[in-house]
């Protein structure tokens, strides 16, 4: 086929249809997006040029709503409008795998080895429309919940001509692991030159039942896989991009060997943990206890951390109730639940709001989702993130009344603090709008004397509520305005410097 261009359903210019042997390198040394990396003793992330970067996006997939009109591209247009609406929405970064097997026609590889002409022409058009919207992607090789429920079907199965017998043998079979390389050194040759791609998610929620339900393998099999996908950028892009593996809370919390084979390994770049807790994330009865189960999961997570490594959540929201239960959460309900995890999740020290698995019929974010997320991003650029070696405050900053819980981290010229009201929820399990205000005073640690920066902001407007200047001497004592529901407050050594303000 020709490789000439076409204007296809509207103004976004893709190319023509191609063979794979006919396009290697579809973003070869593309230096429109700077890249995302890390520096060591910083725990967020930053830009090749030196600027702060945090993820906020949420996990989507390619037979969900938005995306669906990828597939044989029947509908650009939408996909377009998508991804214009998620960049205006202040959203940076979106979690996506490679296939998504709940059905038969999203295989990227069928026979194992043979790359499919119309998944990989979805990629393309997927990669060149986050490049226009300046949109990143965290990228994981495959979806293996689909596909271990359906792995007689899969085409890595042995009895459909593919290299693994068993399940059980993913991270072990020499020949699956030849396939996973062979995945994804297809995919950095025809994608990795790019910015367009953040990080790889090397393998999905890595589980024993993965490697004969031993965690034993889990080194070795980062190592063997991590190293090869470094290697090859190296040689083909002359720079290699972020790795993480990401893991299923409950599974790490059961067991204390993968933290250092995982969460803690030396070749991997920042940790991401799927953030679920029963009752309070996985299946919520109020909007309150999801915020303090993530703000406790995250201080766990971070206080695991052997060095100052990037983390965050890169899956959460209400398995149970949606999977279990087949129920949807009421909108109203969810937004606040979003919100709140959000919250919690930056607060406590996390990079970014965390990535929400939407668990909704239909399968998108909601409108207020978007609106929360847009908040957020209004917040970001005041902190200088590059500069800011925090650590978890949440049981170190005592409200003084249980009915406030704080989530905070911060150094000695910096505090994120997020105030959740506990003692004020509604009949429908909500914090309630016309609760009475209520004044509170908090201790600061850790800020060095001097003059202080202190801005209060609205988590659901997204907007300023005050700005004022205090002095420390020792301890700072905050004397904050009556709450009503949360209030964000973010603290900042006078003169030190900030962000650029995200303009919504």
């Amino acid at each position: 086929m020709s490789k000439k261009s076409v204007s296809l359903q509207g103004s976004f210019i893709f190319d023509t249809p191609v063979m794979v042997e006919e396009k290697k390198h579809l973003l070869a040394n593309d230096s429109s997006i700077p890249w995302i990396k890390v520096v060591r003793g910083i725990p967020y992330f930053i830009t090749d040029d030196g600027d702060s970067w945090v993820p906020i996006g949420q996990n989507d997939a390619i037979t969900w709503p938005e995306l669906t009109g990828a597939f044989r591209r029947k509908n650009m247009d939408a996909v377009e409008a998508y991804m214009s609406m998620l960049s205006a929405q202040g959203v940076t970064c979106l979690r996506l795998m490679l296939e998504y097997c709940q059905s038969e026609n999203r295989y990227l590889e069928k026979p194992a080895g043979v790359f499919q002409n119309n998944m990989v022409q979805l990629w393309d058009d997927i990669f060149l429309c986050c490049k226009k919207y300046s949109l990143r992607i965290l990228l994981t090789p495959y979806d293996t919940f689909w596909m271990w429920r359906r792995w007689s079907h899969h085409p890595y199965n042995h009895i459909n001509n593919g290299p693994c017998i068993k399940r059980s043998q993913w991270l072990l079979c020499a020949g699956m692991r030849e396939a996973i390389k062979e995945r994804l050194y297809f995919a950095t040759r025809r994608w990795g030159g790019s910015g367009v791609l953040f990080a790889w998610d090397l393998w999905n929620e890595i589980r024993p039942a993965h490697s004969g339900n031993s965690s034993n393998p889990f080194t070795e099999f980062i190592n063997d896989i991590g190293s090869f996908l470094h290697k090859a950028e190296m040689e083909l892009h002359g720079r290699a991009h972020l790795q993480t593996v990401s893991v299923f809370t409950p599974l790490l919390q059961k067991n204390q060997r993968i933290v250092k084979s995982v969460i803690n390994h030396d070749a991997l770049d920042f940790a991401t943990v799927h953030l679920y807790g029963l009752n309070s994330i996985d299946n919520p009865k109020n909007t309150v206890d999801a915020a303090i189960a993530t703000g406790m999961l995250t201080r766990q997570v971070i206080n695991h951390l052997k060095d100052k490594r990037p983390f965050f959540d890169s899956e959460h929201g209400p398995i149970k109730t949606f999977n279990s239960h087949g129920k949807t959460l009421a909108e109203d309900f969810d937004n606040e639940y979003f919100r709140h995890i959000q919250w919690a999740h930056v607060a406590s020290g996390g990079a970014g709001g965390g990535m929400r698995w939407p668990y909704r019929h239909p399968h998108a974010l909601t409108e207020g989702m978007r609106n929360a997320q847009l908040a957020l991003a209004g917040f970001l650029p005041l902190i200088s993130w590059n500069q800011f070696d925090r650590v978890n405050l949440n049981e170190e900053i005592k409200p003084g009344d249980p009915g406030l819980t704080v989530f905070a981290c911060g150094d000695k010229k910096q505090t994120l603090i997020w105030l959740l009201r506990t003692n004020a929820k509604g009949k429908n399990k909500m914090l309630r709008k016309d609760a009475r205000a209520e004044a509170f005073e908090i201790c600061i640690p850790l800020l060095q004397p001097g003059k202080y920066n202190v801005t209060l902001w609205d988590t659901l407007s997204g907007s300023v509520i005050d700005k004022y200047q205090c002095m420390n001497e020792c301890i700072m004592k905050l004397q904050l305005p009556p709450v009503i529901t949360d209030l964000a407050v973010y603290i900042n050594l006078d003169g030190n410097p900030r962000g650029r303000i995200f303009n919504n």
